[in-house]
């Protein structure tokens, strides 16, 4: 019977832990996403001339399209850049991560000093669940289509310029999207 002991005060001190935790502990877990954020991709018609395949981005309408051919696409709600970070332009997918790293951009680091020079993948890193990273002849351009733990935010002109989904939308898109997907943001 002794043997059991410690398994059971193990079993107490999962039970009655967070009770015990301090305040700011408890907070901070609280913080922590608890979902993937909405799904918003719903198919909608398209009359353009791009392939099947391609994404299309409107900074005006916040959202990201992506052609099936057709006449029809898929589309998702996203943020972009706000007022002086919003970008057109014809670039491609060099990169796909899952659970990216972020390293914020040396400019973004002067804009704001408290920036970190590294946020490791998780709950509290901006790029969310997964990064699709936007290249122009062989280049980083260092934007990105990117999920977010912070689905809040969607629908707005919130980042530095990268293209931000829901985590349960960028799960989505990822699994769908090639590496040299054409992507053209307007």
């Amino acid at each position: 019977m002794t043997g059991d002991r410690p398994s059971r005060r193990r079993v107490i001190a999962m039970v009655f832990g967070a009770a015990l935790m301090p305040r700011s502990a408890m907070a901070q877990n609280k913080a922590v996403p608890r979902d993937h954020g909405p799904r918003s991709v719903e198919l909608v018609r398209y009359d353009g001339a791009e392939p099947p395949g391609t994404i299309l981005i409107s900074n005006a309408e916040r959202v990201l399209l992506r052609v099936l051919g057709e006449g029809r696409a898929e589309r998702y709600r996203i943020s972009v850049g706000r007022e002086g970070f919003t970008w057109v332009g014809t670039t491609y997918v060099g990169r796909k991560e899952e659970w990216p790293g972020w390293r914020p951009p040396a400019e973004m680091r002067q804009r704001d000093g408290s920036l970190p020079d590294y946020v490791p993948p998780g709950p509290y890193n901006p790029l969310g669940a997964r990064a699709l990273y936007l290249y122009s002849g062989g280049s980083d351009t260092l934007y990105r289509i990117h999920g977010t733990n912070s689905s809040g935010t969607l629908g707005g002109y919130e980042t530095s310029g990268c293209f931000r989904l829901s985590n349960a939308d960028v799960l989505e898109l990822f699994g769908k999207v090639a590496i040299g997907t054409k992507v053209i943001v307007r």
